[in-house]
C-alpha cells in the first residue's frame, strides 16, 4: 500500500494521535496537517493527497462542506471522516465517505479504513463525491481553481459576481477568481445574499450603496467596497430603486 495522507482536525492532540498511529502503517506518507476545512481543501490540492482523514466539526469550513469541495478535485481524494459523534449520528455520513472513524481512533480501525481507501477505484471515489456534492446544506465558500490548485473564497467576502461565458468571475476582498459555476446556479443557491442587477451580474445585497445615471442615461449601481459602477438593466431597476429607498 502506497498512500499520501492528509490529516485535517482542529484539535492538535487529535492530529498528533493520528500521526502516531500512522507511523506504524507501512507505505503511508503524511503529506500535511490542516487545522480547518479550508486548509484541508487547499492543502489536499497542493500536495496531491489521495486520502484525507477529515474531522467533521471544524471551524471556517466544516468537514461535510470540505468533502464537497474535495470531490471537485481531479482525481478526488478518498475521504475518511473522523468524528466524536456516536454511531447513531453517523448513519447519515456512512454512505458519503469511504469510511468513518469514531474518536478516540483505534489503530486497527484506522488501518482497515486506509486499506478500504487503497482498494477503491477513482470511479467509486467520484461517485461518493457526487453524493457529498448533493448535500442540501448551503456552502459558506466558493471554490476557485488556480493553476492546478484550489482556493476557497468566503461568501461574506464576495462583492459581486460576473458571468464570463460558461464561467463566473468572483470579485472579492482578496482579488478576482474564476469559478466553473454559472451565474444562474449561484443565484439559485445564494439568491437571498445577492441582487441581480443585470443578466450577467449579481452583487452582494449589502454592497448596493446607490443608483446613478451616467452621461448616456444608463443606470449604474455604486458599491460600498469597490470602486466600480456596474451597469443595471431596465428590468432590474425598479426592484433596486425600491431597495435603495427602503434603506
Amino acid at each position: 500500500m502506497s498512500m499520501k495522507v492528509l490529516i485535517a482536525d482542529d484539535e492538535p492532540l487529535a492530529r498528533e494521535r493520528l500521526r502516531d498511529l500512522l507511523r506504524d502503517a507501512s507505505g503511508v506518507q503524511i503529506v500535511g496537517e490542516a487545522a480547518n476545512g479550508r486548509e484541508a481543501v487547499e492543502m489536499a490540492s497542493e500536495t496531491g493527497a489521495d486520502t484525507v482523514l477529515l474531522d467533521i466539526s471544524m471551524p471556517v469550513v466544516d468537514g461535510l462542506e470540505a468533502a464537497r469541495h474535495l470531490a471537485t478535485l481531479d482525481p478526488p481524494p478518498a475521504v475518511i471522516f473522523c468524528t466524536a459523534y456516536d454511531e447513531h449520528a453517523l448513519a447519515a455520513f456512512e454512505a458519503r465517505a469511504i469510511d468513518y472513524l469514531v474518536k478516540p481512533v483505534r489503530a486497527e480501525r484506522l488501518l482497515q479504513a486506509l486499506q478500504r481507501a487503497a482498494q477503491l477505484s477513482g470511479d467509486n471515489v467520484v461517485a461518493l463525491g457526487r453524493e457529498i456534492k448533493g448535500e442540501e446544506k448551503r456552502r459558506s465558500h466558493l471554490c476557485a481553481r488556480m493553476r492546478g490548485s484550489l482556493r476557497l473564497i468566503p461568501l461574506e467576502e464576495v462583492y459581486y459576481l460576473q458571468a464570463e461565458e460558461k464561467y463566473t468571475i468572483v470579485h472579492h476582498a482578496r482579488g478576482e477568481d474564476l469559478i466553473e459555476e454559472s451565474l444562474k446556479s449561484l443565484e439559485k443557491e445564494f439568491g437571498d445574499m445577492f441582487l441581480r442587477i443585470h443578466r450577467n451580474c449579481l452583487i452582494a445585497a449589502d454592497e448596493l450603496m446607490e443608483l446613478r445615471r451616467d452621461a448616456d442615461g444608463q443606470a449604474r449601481a455604486v458599491l460600498r467596497s469597490v470602486d466600480a459602477e456596474l451597469e443595471v438593466s431596465r428590468r432590474s431597476l425598479p426592484g433596486l430603486r425600491q431597495r435603495v429607498r427602503g434603506h
